[in-house]
């Protein structure tokens, strides 16, 4: 629960200032995670293309950071959707290959959004490593306060943890079907409010979840700053829509991104009852068996 109007976690935000003094540090592992999405109309079983963002990366990163390809190393390489979460085991070693793992501090950012950084930390607590942090305003900040960057190419050696997987911080079509008729439990969109209200159809059918919400991940981001919003701010705003902490919350949004946004926030603030529908509306509006409203 908030208390005192502070993040149940601190050390899982870290501002610029905090990293550029740290800059060289053996125990701190950065990583670049941004990943490009190419919306396109032509085909709505595929709403979007994904590019990796290595080759931005390659020409300037903050000091010292190395690259994950969410796509391609952290995903379901099998799946008909884009993103999808993989075989927790595989998951795991994946990561450890990166180099991510005990005794190092993981340290995210992206350059388009803080939405890629949160998806990075939410696998990585699925998994039960906890030792990350977000780079509160990403490489936009960094860039801001003129800090240093270089040309990236940064690799790290493989690292281990003992992995204590979390198997419940994701869902499926069923659970999420189940959820709509329970009062127990209340269900997120994340997207924006165009696609919630079904004035686009990006996903194919237009419309959302039916019972669902929509807190939008970027309301929960300063527009000016590109810096999470204080505490007490974001409370307020799940507070507005009646989510409280003795609610189970299910996230989700296009395809499981801007949805960790979301749960990372619900998790600063307290809650526990929370998970991320994986494939989200990339599966949900293509099924013709799921129901869905507009409005």
């Amino acid at each position: 629960m908030l208390k005192d109007n502070k993040w149940r976690n601190p050390a899982a935000i870290v501002e610029c200032e905090w990293l550029f003094n740290r800059l060289g540090d053996e125990n701190i592992r950065i990583f670049d995670c941004t990943t490009y999405l190419h919306y396109t109309d032509d085909h709505p079983s595929k709403p979007y293309d994904v590019e990796s963002g290595f080759a931005d990366y390659k020409k300037n990163s903050i000091p010292g950071a190395a690259f994950i390809d969410i796509q391609n190393a952290l995903s379901d390489q099998d799946s008909i959707y884009s993103l999808t979460l993989p075989n927790f085991q595989e998951l795991g070693e994946s990561v450890k290959g990166l180099g991510i793992g005990d005794p190092y501090h993981v340290i995210l950012y992206a350059k388009n959004g803080m939405q890629w950084a949160t998806r990075v930390w939410y696998l990585l607590y699925s998994l039960g490593y906890e030792n990350v942090s977000i780079l509160n305003g990403g490489f936009s900040e960094w860039c801001k306060l003129s800090f240093p960057i270089e040309p990236g190419g940064k690799t790290f050696a493989p690292a281990e943890f003992d992995m204590k997987i979390k198997e419940a911080k994701f869902v499926d079509k069923n659970d999420v079907l189940k959820a709509i008729d329970d009062n127990n439990t209340i269900i997120i969109n994340s997207l924006t409010e165009d696609i919630h209200l079904g004035q686009s159809r990006r996903y194919g059918r237009p419309g959302r979840i039916p019972r669902s919400i929509n807190i939008p991940f970027h309301t929960l981001v300063d527009r000016e700053t590109g810096k999470f919003k204080q505490p007490k701010d974001a409370y307020a705003i799940f507070a507005s829509h009646g989510v409280t902490l003795n609610k189970e919350v299910i996230n989700y949004c296009g395809g499981g991104i801007a949805a960790t946004l979301d749960a990372f926030i619900l998790y600063q603030l307290g809650f526990d009852l929370f998970s991320v529908y994986d494939n989200s509306m990339s599966e949900w509006a293509m099924d013709e068996r799921l129901p869905i409203e507009t409005g």
